[in-house]
C-alpha cells in the first residue's frame, strides 16, 4: 500500500504540474470507489472547479477547488494516481478518470479496487473527514518526541501494530513501521507500556529520518507503487529490513527473519531488536 512518502512524491508532483487547471469531466468505469457524495452529486461538484492547492494529511491526498469543497483521494492498496495526455494508450484498470482543461487527465489506476474518492466540504460539517481521528503529521512541527510519548501511555498494545494505528501517528505503514523500529533498534512484539524514555525518543527520531530519506528517494516500490508519470520509488534500494529475509542486516550482519505481527508481514534483525 502506498504509505507517507509514496503520497507526499505524488502530492509535490502534482502541485508543480495541475494546481490551476480546471476539472472539465468526471468518468468513472467503477463509480464505488467514489465514497462521497452519490456519483451525480460527486460529478456536478466536481466539474468546472479550479484546483487550487493540494495538500497531503496521512496517506489521503487532498486537492482544494475552488467551490470550497475539497477532494480528496485515497489511493487504496494497489492504486495509482497517473497524470496522462489525452489519447495515450489507457492503463487497464482505471476506475475513476477526470479531465482537465488542458487535455490531460487525472487516472486513478486501481487493480484491486481498493481505492476512495471524496468531495466535501473541508470543515466536517459536512461529514466527518476521513482523518478526523488520525494522529499528528510525523513530518512537521506537532510531531514531538513529548507528544509521541503522549499517545503511546498507558498503552499496552505490541507496538508495531500500534504504529499502523493511524490514530498514534498518520500515514506510517508496513513497510517504514520496519525499517524504523530496526533504526531505532526495538522489537516490533514490545509492549508500548515497556519502552523505555530513551527508546521512545530513538524511535520518534527514527520515524522522521526513515520518512524523509524515503521522500527524498520519492519513495518504495516494492509490488506495484508508480508515481504520477508510470515511474518507479527509488527508496527499496536503500531498505535495511523490508523484504529482505534470510539477507545480512546492515549493521550486524545477522540474517533478517520474516514473521507475522498482528497480521502483517513483518522483517527484523533477531541480533539488533532483541524481545526484551
Amino acid at each position: 500500500m502506498p504509505e507517507l512518502p509514496e503520497v507526499e512524491t505524488m502530492v509535490r508532483d502534482l502541485r508543480a504540474r495541475i494546481v490551476g487547471t480546471t476539472i472539465t469531466g468526471v468518468v468513472a468505469p467503477f463509480p464505488g470507489e467514489i465514497v462521497y457524495p452519490g456519483y451525480d452529486q460527486f460529478v456536478r461538484r466536481v466539474t468546472g472547479q479550479r484546483i487550487q492547492s493540494i495538500v497531503r494529511r496521512g496517506k489521503y491526498a487532498i486537492l482544494g477547488l475552488s467551490s470550497g469543497d475539497v477532494l480528496i483521494v485515497h489511493r487504496g492498496m494497489s492504486g495509482s494516481l497517473l497524470l496522462r495526455r489525452a489519447g495515450d494508450e489507457m492503463e487497464p484498470y482505471v476506475r475513476v478518470l477526470f479531465e482537465l482543461d488542458d487535455r490531460r487527465q487525472l487516472r486513478l489506476n486501481d487493480p484491486r479496487k481498493f481505492g476512495k474518492v471524496f468531495v466535501m466540504d473541508p470543515t466536517g460539517a459536512e461529514r466527518p473527514l476521513p482523518w478526523d481521528r488520525m494522529g499528528p503529521e510525523p513530518l512537521n512541527g506537532s510531531f514531538t518526541p513529548a507528544r509521541f510519548r503522549e499517545r503511546l501511555r498507558g498503552r499496552t498494545g505490541l507496538i508495531k501494530p500500534l504504529l499502523l494505528n493511524q490514530s498514534v501517528v498518520a500515514g506510517l505503514g508496513n513497510i517504514y513501521a520496519d525499517e524504523a523500529l530496526h533504526a531505532a533498534r526495538i522489537h516490533p512484539e514490545r509492549r508500548a507500556n515497556t519502552l523505555r524514555p530513551a527508546e521512545i525518543r530513538r524511535l520518534h527520531a527514527a520515524i522522521q529520518e526513515v520518512l524523509a530519506a524515503a521522500v527524498e528517494g520519492r519513495g518504495t516500490t516494492f509490488s506495484n507503487y508508480a508515481d504520477i508519470e508510470g515511474r518507479a520509488g527509488q527508496y527499496q534500494s536503500a531498505l535495511q529490513v523490508f523484504g529482505r529475509a534470510g539477507a545480512a542486516c546492515p549493521r550486524c550482519g545477522a540474517a533478517i527473519v520474516k514473521t507475522v505481527v498482528g497480521g502483517r508481514g513483518t522483517h527484523t534483525c533477531p541480533r539488533c531488536q532483541r524481545p526484551a
